[in-house]
């Protein structure tokens, strides 16, 4: 509920914004000279430019808002820096309006980049060591989360990224929910989840469902069952509340997502685990910090979050209480936490909060 509150104020925002931009663009001096004579005129071409924005809901509507937000805000700041340096200089106010054409420089550069950062995939290296036996000198984990299949990749690029994840060598690989989004197509998925077998690891790869993967509509042209076949069918392990050993030196733990109600808590799930093994958790909403310490994880991983995504808000989301952290790694009594930004992102296609990536985790013996 608070995030519907967020985004429907997000929307307000938005159509005040729009009304504010195009009184921005009226500004300018061709159009206050126009409107000298045309003053009808002079408003309907300042709407031009702000309706051109919404071009981006060829995207998806949270690009617009997402735009119009960020032109809205960086141009407010432009106009009160303007206005103090005009009473500073003890200047009167120009003809020339230099701040609008600084403000929407500003806008697409910053936009730019959060496109760049967005769709341009991160390879983010960890080393952890750990004083338990794991009958190796170092394991290797490759992890990813949130692909939201669609967004900013689709089958083919997807593919690409598993190549890059092959090319680290990984020991096991891991993918910690959200691997579809509730507008993902069918198409993208099933290519998907073959790309997926393609992995090369010596454990395997393993699954845990996230909040978006079993959909909250009913509108995408397949369900969680057709998901759930497909990554079977090309060797992937779903988890769900369940544990497994390798080589008898170390622990995976697959949780429900959150969002499922009737999920294990975490101690009744690792009640009948041996705790001198290591111990790797796949949780994909970092929200049950406690839990998990008091449960004596070594290591936990989550997503979820997609590092913040547009900035503040991965802030906002720990003032909400949502997330015990958004980004990067935290211990915790012995217990490491790391929460990844995500392969891509829900919805919107620019992250000017974080960057995507995947993760390569070594965990070495001391």
């Amino acid at each position: 509920m608070p995030w519907l509150i967020l985004f429907g104020g997000l929307i307000i925002v938005a159509v005040l914004g729009f009304f504010y931009l195009v009184t921005r663009f009226h500004r300018f001096s061709f159009m206050t000279k126009l409107g000298k004579k045309h003053r009808v005129l002079s408003w309907g071409l300042s709407l031009l430019p702000v309706g051109a924005i919404f071009l981006f809901n060829m995207i998806n509507m949270w690009a617009t808002i997402i735009v119009m937000l960020h032109l809205m805000l960086i141009w407010a700041v432009c106009d009160i820096i303007a206005f103090f340096r005009r009473v500073s200089k003890k200047k009167p106010k120009g003809e020339k309006y230099y701040t609008g054409v600084i403000a929407i420089a500003a806008t697409a550069v910053y936009m730019s980049m959060g496109w760049f950062f967005a769709h341009h995939v991160f390879e983010k290296h960890y080393t952890f060591y750990t004083d338990k036996d794991l009958g190796r000198s170092e394991l290797r984990i490759a992890a990813f989360a949130d692909a939201h299949l669609g967004i900013t990749l689709d089958k083919d690029n997807f593919r690409e990224q598993i190549d890059r994840i092959n090319a680290s060598s990984p020991d096991i690989v891991l993918i910690v929910g959200d691997f579809v989004d509730d507008d993902s197509a069918k198409e993208d998925m099933v290519e998907a989840c073959k790309a997926l077998s393609e992995l090369r690891s010596t454990y395997g790869t393993y699954f845990v469902f996230g909040n978006h993967d079993k959909g909250y509509y009913d509108y995408r042209d397949f369900s969680s069952g057709d998901l759930r076949r497909e990554l079977k069918k090309n060797g992937v392990t779903i988890l769900e509340d369940e544990d497994l050993l390798f080589d008898d030196k170390f622990y995976l733990v697959g949780r429900q997502d959150k969002s499922k109600i009737n999920r294990m808590d975490i101690d009744k799930l690792t009640a009948g685990i041996d705790k001198s093994k290591y111990m790797i958790c796949l949780d994909h909403q970092p929200n049950d910090y406690a839990a998990e310490t008091a449960a004596q994880m070594d290591l936990v991983i989550s997503g979820h979050t997609h590092g913040g995504h547009i900035f503040p808000a991965g802030y906002i989301g720990l003032l909400m209480g949502a997330n015990d952290r958004f980004y990067g790694t935290e211990v915790r009594d012995g217990t490491t936490f790391v929460v990844s930004s995500g392969i891509s992102g829900w919805a919107i296609p620019f992250k000017t909060g974080a960057i995507s990536e995947y993760l390569v985790i070594d965990i070495k013996e001391r």
